[in-house]
């Protein structure tokens, strides 16, 4: 049974911001499974900036890119459990990795024990396309089947399953063009080579003017894109993008895995780091150790679906 703070141990952190047993007492390292410049590393390097002020203790970040992530996961559980080596961890590429073939880990394999944000996949267009809204985009779509062509971020990736999703809800036909990464896809879009782009939020920070966005998969609209509808006010049930969160090998205590979930929400809470992360285009979000079972399952079942729809499975 997963430990839950105690009315002893929840007075002793009102009263001292204190942690787990004098958890953390010394440096952490925290490895991001990608390149440095993506979102996961620009998120870490935000909770950076208040990982000391929370614990102590300072965070090192460490970079172990290779295969969409898989080669760091994969290597998860040989790290020391004693929770002092995290590692960030993303959906939906845990769940679709291990669908679309050996990847070295299983889903189940890993233990998240925090997802503190998630980038929301948005429509983009150039700041000079004819399509102004994402009915305009819509209408051209039906008709004109498969002529809609969406750059992306990789194949069988958040972008490409909300590319799916949209041709689902709104009964039209769009091609999707995956490209290495965000970079690469904005360039695309940028350069006409697409019709438009599928892409995280973030990217409308990056680019500013350059780039036009329809429409976010956002619950609510976004504080740094307040003129942005959601896919919801526009009738379209699509909310979701790339989860990321921290996760600790399998050998970690109960304890410990409590005590990383309750820094990554203490570091949630602070405004500085709000400001940075809801600036930059990310939705915060705050699901700690206690809800991780009930997530995880929710997302496995709707990106399972969504495989299926990629043809992934059958």
């Amino acid at each position: 049974m997963r430990t839950i703070l105690t009315t002893a141990f929840a007075a002793l952190v009102a009263a001292s911001g204190a942690l787990a047993e004098g958890f953390p007492d010394k440096a952490m390292t925290y490895i991001i499974p990608f390149n440095a410049g993506g979102e996961s590393d620009v998120s870490a390097r935000y909770q950076q900036s208040e990982w000391e002020a929370v614990t102590g203790q300072q965070v090192v970040i460490q970079y172990q890119p290779g295969a969409g992530g898989a080669q760091a996961w994969s290597q998860l559980n040989s790290l020391p459990g004693d929770g002092y080596t995290v590692m960030g961890i993303n959906m939906p590429h845990t769940v679709l990795q291990p669908l679309a073939g050996s990847v070295g880990y299983k889903t189940e394999d890993l233990t998240p024990v925090h997802y503190f944000h998630y980038t929301p996949n948005a429509i983009f267009v150039t700041k000079d396309s004819e399509y102004q809204t994402l009915a305009d985009l819509l209408d051209y779509a039906k008709a004109n089947p498969g002529m809609v062509t969406f750059a992306g971020s990789g194949s069988n990736s958040a972008n490409n399953l909300a590319a799916v999703q949209l041709n689902a809800a709104a009964d039209v036909i769009t091609t999707y063009v995956p490209f290495s990464g965000t970079g690469p896809s904005i360039t695309a879009i940028l350069g006409g080579q697409t019709t438009a782009g599928f892409n995280y939020a973030t990217s409308g920070v990056a680019q500013g003017d350059a780039l036009r966005m329809l429409a976010v998969a956002a619950e609510e609209r976004m504080p740094a894109f307040p003129d942005v509808p959601t896919f919801k006010e526009l009738g379209f049930d699509i909310v979701g993008g790339a989860y990321r969160g921290v996760a600790v090998p399998a050998s970690a205590s109960e304890e410990t895995r409590q005590a990383v979930s309750d820094i990554v929400s203490k570091i949630n809470a602070q405004p500085g780091f709000v400001e940075k992360m809801e600036s930059g285009g990310f939705v915060l979000t705050d699901i700690g150790y206690d809800k991780m079972d009930a997530f995880v399952a929710e997302r496995v079942e709707e990106y399972t679906a969504g495989a299926k729809a990629l043809g992934i499975i059958k």
